[in-house]
């Protein structure tokens, strides 16, 4: 396996985000895409990570594979990788090897491991709600409630989202109508589920690779939150509802 990126940031950056959730991966690698599935240790998030082939400039794939890191260590090598720079990753023998080109030619070796785990699949969900924004606008939101509680409810009905917080002396609410930045598609009833800001705060870092965010969610459902480069990455989280005995 060689394959060769233009581009780091498309891996440097995804990968920085989900290592705030998980620790230790493992990578499947086809002839279409990178893909890390990962659940974090409390298994509240799951992460969804693919790189499409077509994002890179060279893609030699004999045969899938997997291959299991350290993200703490990757996280680190991917850190000195410079804009200018083409990123080449190869696999040769228990070792990921890392160059990085550009004015000059630096080398990694990143010990695998052995990851003995079962296979992560992503869930079946079905969502009565679907909200597109800026994410500008959905981070200085999640912000916003930060000042006042630990947990955020998401709320939605016809041409409105409204995301709240309410701690012991204080309370935060934004609400969003539907416009030309921002699609509300859902059912007429309203529904609402509630959210670790915790997690939120973390999952938001996913702002870095695209403009835009998608959030889908159910009455005391799983929250799944999409950032999406088209043809390039996907970096999807499903984050489990809290209790509302926990409001």
């Amino acid at each position: 396996m060689k394959i060769t990126l233009a581009e780091p940031r498309l891996l440097k950056d995804p990968i920085s985000i989900i290592s705030e959730l998980v620790t230790e991966v493992t990578i499947k690698i086809d002839t279409d895409k990178l893909e890390i599935i990962a659940m974090d240790p409390a298994t509240v998030a799951m992460v969804v990570f693919k790189l499409l082939s077509s994002s890179f400039i060279d893609y030699e794939i004999d045969k899938p594979q997997q291959i299991s890191l350290n993200l703490d260590n990757l996280k680190q090598i991917l850190r000195r990788a410079k804009p200018s720079d083409t990123l080449i990753l190869e696999v040769l023998d228990s070792k990921l090897k890392i160059d990085l080109k550009s004015d000059t030619s630096r080398s990694f070796e990143l010990s695998l491991i052995n990851l003995d785990e079962e296979e992560q699949k992503v869930p079946n969900l079905t969502f009565n709600t679907r909200i597109e924004l800026p994410t500008t606008l959905f981070d200085e939101a999640v912000e916003d409630m930060d000042v006042v509680a630990e947990a955020v409810s998401f709320s939605a009905e016809t041409s409105k989202f409204e995301i709240a917080a309410t701690g012991n002396l204080s309370s935060a609410k934004v609400s969003f109508k539907s416009d030309d930045d921002v699609k509300i598609e859902t059912q007429d009833q309203k529904i609402s589920s509630k959210y670790s800001l915790e997690y939120l705060k973390k999952i938001i870092k996913g702002s870095k690779l695209s403009n835009k965010v998608i959030i889908q969610f159910g009455e005391d459902y799983p929250l799944r939150i999409d950032y999406i480069v088209m043809d390039k990455l996907s970096l999807s989280t499903i984050l489990a509802p809290r209790a509302k005995t926990n409001e």
